[in-house]
C-alpha cells in the first residue's frame, strides 16, 4: 500500500460513516429508539408482547421513585408494639410478604419484616416472640431515584423494598421490586389476587360505600359534584381535615352536602366510610 493510499484512508473510512448514517441514522432520544421499535414491530421484527416489554424498559428510564411509589396512606405497616396476633391479623389480611415496621413515629421507621420469619416462630411458641430480633435493615431512598439505577441496585443488594423520603426526611411512600418490574411487563398477578373492585360500592339508594383512598377526582365525577382536592388528595384526607383529628369508626359527620360515617379505621388512617347524600 502506497502513502497515499494511506493518508486517503482515514478520508474515506470518515466518508463512508457519514454516508451510511444519512441512511441509518442515529436516534438521539428514548422517543426515537421506541419511534423504531414500533416500526420494526410494524415490520414484523418483533413481535407486540416484545414491543411492549421494550417500551417499557425505555419508559422506567425516565422514572422516578415518587412516580410509581404506594403513597403512605396506602402502605400496609407494622408497629414496634403490637403484639404477635396483632401482626399476624395483618399478615394474614393483607397477604403481603414484607412490611415496615415504625418506631416512635411514623417517619421513624424501625426496619422490614418477612412474614415468613413468623413461620418458625410460630413453631416455638408465642412466648419467645420478639419483633425486633426479626426485623432487617430498612433501605432508605430519595423520591428522586431513578427506578433502572434502583432496579440494578435491587439486584446487586438482593432486597426487594425500599423506603421513599421526601427532602425533609419525612416517608413518602414506599417501593418494590414487582412495582418496577410491573412498569416493564405489566401487571403482576397471583393466584391470591382478588379482583380490583370499584372504590365505590353502592349500598342502598343513598348508602356508598367509599374506600378512603378514592382519590377525590374520582368521588367528584361518581356524584357528580366538585370538592377541592388543592389540600387533600383523597376521601379519607378530606374527613380527617373536617374532623381536625383521625376519627373512630361509627363516628358520623355532615360536611359538602353528605353525611359520613367512619366504617373501619386503625390506629393511623381511614379504610372506609359510609355516605349519604343529604337531603337538598
Amino acid at each position: 500500500m502506497n502513502e497515499q493510499t494511506t493518508k486517503n484512508s482515514p478520508r474515506k473510512l470518515a466518508w463512508f460513516k457519514r454516508w451510511a448514517r444519512s441512511f441509518f441514522p442515529r436516534p438521539s432520544s428514548s422517543n426515537e429508539v421506541a419511534e423504531m421499535l414500533r416500526n420494526a414491530q410494524s415490520a414484523s421484527i418483533i413481535d407486540p408482547g416484545v414491543l411492549h416489554i421494550m417500551e417499557g424498559a425505555l419508559k422506567v428510564s425516565d422514572l422516578q421513585a415518587r412516580e410509581i411509589m404506594i403513597p403512605r396512606s396506602q402502605m400496609v405497616g407494622l408497629e414496634h408494639d403490637m403484639t404477635l396476633d396483632e401482626i399476624l391479623d395483618i399478615v394474614i389480611k393483607s397477604q403481603h410478604s414484607r412490611f415496615p415496621v415504625v418506631g416512635e413515629s411514623s417517619d421513624d421507621i424501625a426496619g422490614i419484616l418477612l412474614a415468613k420469619e413468623l413461620l418458625l416462630l410460630l413453631s416455638k411458641g408465642k412466648e419467645t416472640f420478639d419483633l425486633s430480633s426479626l426485623l432487617r435493615p430498612a433501605t432508605i431512598i430519595p423520591e428522586s431515584k431513578r427506578l433502572d439505577v434502583l432496579l440494578k441496585e435491587f439486584r446487586e443488594h438482593r432486597y426487594h423494598m425500599a423506603i421513599v423520603v421526601d427532602e425533609y426526611g419525612g416517608v413518602s411512600g414506599l417501593l418494590t421490586i414487582e412495582d418496577i418490574l410491573e412498569e416493564i411487563v405489566g401487571e403482576i398477578e397471583d393466584e391470591t389476587d382478588e379482583e380490583e373492585k370499584d372504590p365505590i360500592q353502592k349500598v342502598s339508594d343513598n348508602c356508598f360505600s367509599v374506600d378512603a383512598i378514592t382519590d377525590i377526582e374520582i368521588f367528584n365525577e361518581y356524584f357528580d359534584v366538585g370538592l377541592s382536592d388543592d389540600e387533600c388528595d383523597t376521601v379519607g384526607g378530606l374527613v380527617i381535615q373536617a374532623f381536625g383529628r383521625l376519627p373512630e369508626i361509627n363516628e358520623q359527620i355532615d360536611i359538602f352536602g353528605f353525611n359520613i360515617t367512619v366504617t373501619a379505621a386503625d390506629r393511623r388512617k381511614i379504610i372506609t366510610v359510609d355516605v349519604r347524600k343529604n337531603p337538598l
